[in-house]
Formats: C-alpha cells, sequence, structure tokens
C-alpha cells in the first residue's frame, strides 16, 4: 500500500509541474469564463433584472462554474493520449509501478486543477460584485459540487484516452460536447423558458442538476432539496461512469 501510495504520489507531482511549467493553458483555460462574466453578464444584466428578478452575473456565475469544471474534466485525459502517441505511456507501463497509480494521478491532477480554477471564477465573481449568500461555507459547498461533477466527466475523458488513436479526435469530441450540453442545461435561462425538448435533455443533464445546486447556494442560500438532488443525481452518475472507466482503462492497460 505504501509502495502504490508513493508511486501514486510521484506521477501527481509530475502532473502538477506540468501545469506549473504551462502557466499560459491555464489562462487561456480561464478565458472563456471571464469573457462570459464580463460581457454576457453585462449584455443580459438589464433584462435579467426585470424577468429574473436578481443581478445576472449571479445567476450566470453558477453556469461558469459548471462550464469550467465539465470542460476541465473533459480535457483530462489528453496529456495521458499524448503519452500514448509519443511512447511515454509504454514506457511507463513496462516499470515496475502499479498501472492503477497511473489512472489515479492523473485523476487526482485534474480534478485539483478544476477546483483550482473554479476559486478563481469564485474570486473574480466575487470583484464583479456577485454575493455568495452563504459565505464561506457556500464557498467550500460550490467547489465540493464542481468536483462531483468533475469526477464523471474525468472517468470519460481518461476512457476517451485509450479508445482514441489520436488527440484530433479528442479535441472534436470536447468541442462537439461542452458548449451544446451547456445549453442544454439551466445554465444561462431558467429550464421553464426552453422548448419542450431542450427541457427533457436538461432534465437528464447532470450539469443541470450541478447547476441548480450551485444557484441556490450563490443567490438564495442552503437549500436542502436542490443539494440532496443534486447529490443523488451526481453520485449515481459518477459511480456509473467509473465502474464504466474502469473495466474500459483496465482492459487496455492488461
Amino acid at each position: 500500500m505504501r509502495k502504490f501510495v508513493e508511486e501514486t504520489h510521484a506521477q501527481f507531482t509530475r502532473w502538477m509541474l506540468h501545469l506549473r511549467r504551462e502557466p499560459f493553458s491555464l489562462a487561456f483555460n480561464l478565458l472563456n469564463p471571464v469573457i462570459l462574466l464580463v460581457f454576457m453578464g453585462s449584455a443580459f444584466q438589464g433584462m435579467a433584472r426585470s424577468s429574473l428578478g436578481s443581478d445576472y452575473r449571479g445567476y450566470l456565475l453558477p453556469g461558469i462554474l459548471a462550464l469550467t469544471a465539465f470542460g476541465n474534466s473533459m480535457a483530462g485525459g489528453i496529456p495521458l493520449l499524448f503519452d500514448r502517441e509519443n511512447g511515454s505511456l509504454m514506457r511507463l507501463m513496462s516499470a515496475p509501478i502499479s498501472r492503477a497509480s497511473i489512472i489515479l494521478s492523473r485523476f487526482l491532477a485534474v480534478n485539483v486543477s478544476t477546483m483550482l480554477q473554479s476559486l478563481l471564477i469564485l474570486v473574480l465573481g466575487i470583484a464583479f460584485g456577485v454575493r455568495i449568500a452563504t459565505g464561506i461555507g457556500g464557498v467550500l459547498a460550490l467547489l465540493g459540487v464542481g468536483l462531483l461533477l468533475g469526477f464523471g466527466i474525468t472517468a470519460i475523458s481518461l476512457m476517451l484516452a485509450f479508445r482514441f488513436e489520436n488527440h484530433g479526435d479528442f479535441f472534436a469530441v470536447i468541442g462537439l460536447t461542452s458548449l451544446p450540453l451547456t445549453f442544454l442545461s439551466s445554465a444561462f435561462v431558467p429550464i421553464e423558458s426552453l422548448p419542450a425538448w431542450m427541457r427533457a435533455v436538461a432534465l437528464i443533464n447532470p450539469m443541470t442538476y450541478a447547476i441548480d445546486a450551485m444557484r441556490a447556494l450563490i443567490l438564495t442560500g442552503w437549500n436542502p432539496q436542490a443539494l440532496g438532488t443534486m447529490a443523488a443525481v451526481l453520485v449515481l452518475f459518477d459511480a456509473a461512469m467509473l465502474w464504466l472507466g474502469s473495466r474500459v482503462i483496465g482492459r487496455h492497460l492488461a
């Protein structure tokens, strides 16, 4: 067990060093959320006050957090795919280390990165005047909801890293899923205002439940019903994706 922890820690450190050496990558990942918060928040501010009865930046912030968690987690498997392409992963798998530590270290690195980016976005939101109704406890809860959403998405991403043969296909999947799934949720407008077919998709989209729980934490306060529904849906989603991912990845590692 100690050897497994040391192996996981060593590889996790590698991924953190990799992230530190690419500050522009982190800045680029934050660019889209900032654009949404500044420009979209300003553009719809007046209309939202009359129709939603709240500040639109506060209403929009949960959607931005969910989009960040989804996009960052979905891209989490790309470095492993690059390692596959250049042969680094094969050399690592031939070393006398646990193959599970390869996956776990990347899984942890992706979710730590997601938490850091979400925290930065929350700081930006507060700087733009968004008030978190649940205070410091709510900030921690918001990060927890983002991680719950990110766990299942990361499992999908790592699974795809072993299914695809090149990173171009992976980038195409990210481009085809991130924004459509965000619009097919309650990220930007109330779910009741969506067309019937979009509402039906939104109701089976895990992002919707994460966003609704985050929105309650930011705008109204602690909402046990929203938090309980979110936890049930996301835990079920995460468990299903982790189970499926472990079978696919285990088959390829074998």
